[in-house]
């Protein structure tokens, strides 16, 4: 959803995220083995959203909310969906802009500089991205499951449904809604083609006719 903003995927075809293993950076083991690569690495991370806009994707389905109640999921861990103007955004793996104690998981504490080693929450305990990282639980995973259930449309944009348990999100829309996958390399080999409707093109492309449809049936 960000690529168009000029942010790297969070995973490229080469496995690496910005040129690291992502268990480098994104596993609590990578945390144990070197705390200071992860947070400079995050520290990276938060400084970029400075340099980046929202997209015309972004701005689409802040638009859209005149019109629809819009409800979105996403993986990203930037704002760029907030900066657009959108209204119910659910994180499901966390935010750049928030940091916790190293041992409080629900703890959100907004941070929009760098973290060094020695900085502490009130506990005591060194601060940290508030980011789910692999083989840490999706706290808002059973939110996520309750939006898509309910949902008369569902989009899926930008994603290579190789991470678990998001991935799974499109298997509890009802059996009669549509389901619209928008992707410029779509993940087709395990979708069930008769249900969801591939569109192979930039996130900004589909949604831009996924709007002139919309719109021009309501």
């Amino acid at each position: 959803m960000s690529a168009e903003s000029g942010i790297s995927t969070f995973r490229d075809s080469n496995g690496l995220w910005e040129n690291h293993d992502i268990m480098e950076v994104a596993s609590p083991q990578g945390w144990k083995k070197n705390p200071a690569l992860v947070l400079d690495f995050y520290n990276k991370r938060r400084a970029q959203l400075k340099e980046v806009y929202p997209n015309l994707g972004h701005q689409i389905l802040a638009e859209l909310e005149s019109h629809f109640d819009v409800q979105i999921i996403t993986q990203n861990v930037d704002n760029l969906h907030e900066r657009a103007g959108s209204s119910h955004i659910l994180h499901l793996h966390g935010e750049l802009t928030k940091v916790r104690g190293e041992f409080s998981e629900q703890e959100n504490i907004h941070w929009e500089d760098d973290v060094t080693i020695g900085q502490q929450n009130n506990q005591g305990e060194q601060l940290r991205p508030a980011i789910v990282w692999f083989g840490e639980a999706v706290p808002k995973f059973e939110e996520a499951v309750k939006i898509a259930a309910s949902a008369d449309i569902m989009l899926i944009i930008g994603t290579s449904l190789q991470v678990y348990p998001a991935a799974s999100l499109m298997e509890y829309p009802k059996a009669n809604v549509p389901i619209i996958y928008i992707d410029p390399h779509p993940a087709i080999d395990s979708l069930d083609k008769k249900r969801v409707h591939v569109m192979a093109m930039k996130a900004s492309e589909g949604l831009a006719l996924v709007k002139q449809n919309l719109l021009g049936k309501k």
